[in-house]
């Protein structure tokens, strides 16, 4: 089982950067399916980006495609999302998990604590 822990979250003025990190314990990390999800408050989470165990294929949520990448580094269990041109609509908690398919993109495995991103206006 895969156990993550986020980091690298803020306060950020509109239009700044933050890059967060995942770090993955487990010894079958560089084969699973990697995303990042959110959860505003008040709302329920959501799918926000995924990356394939090699790193060679991405996908965004429509919200956040063109400001956010994903990667990853399977020989130091990290997978990252570089945040650009933040709005205050993007202010969450934000989540990384193992990640499936099944017409839409969602969290399998257990959660780690998240790490607060807070956008200013």
């Amino acid at each position: 089982q895969v156990q993550l822990v986020e980091s690298g979250g803020g306060l950020v003025q509109t239009g700044g950067s933050l890059r967060l990190s995942c770090t993955a314990s487990g010894r079958t990390f560089s084969s699973y399916t990697m995303g990042w999800f959110r959860q505003a408050q008040g709302s329920e989470r959501e799918f926000v980006a995924v990356i394939s165990w090699s790193g060679g294929s991405t996908y965004y949520s429509d919200s956040v495609k063109g400001r956010f990448t994903i990667s990853r580094d399977n020989a130091k269990k990290k997978v990252y999302l570089q945040m650009n041109s933040l709005k205050p609509e993007d202010t969450a908690v934000y989540y990384c998990n193992v990640a499936a398919y099944n017409g839409t993109y969602y969290p399998v495995g257990s959660w780690g604590q998240g790490t607060q991103v807070t956008v200013s206006s």
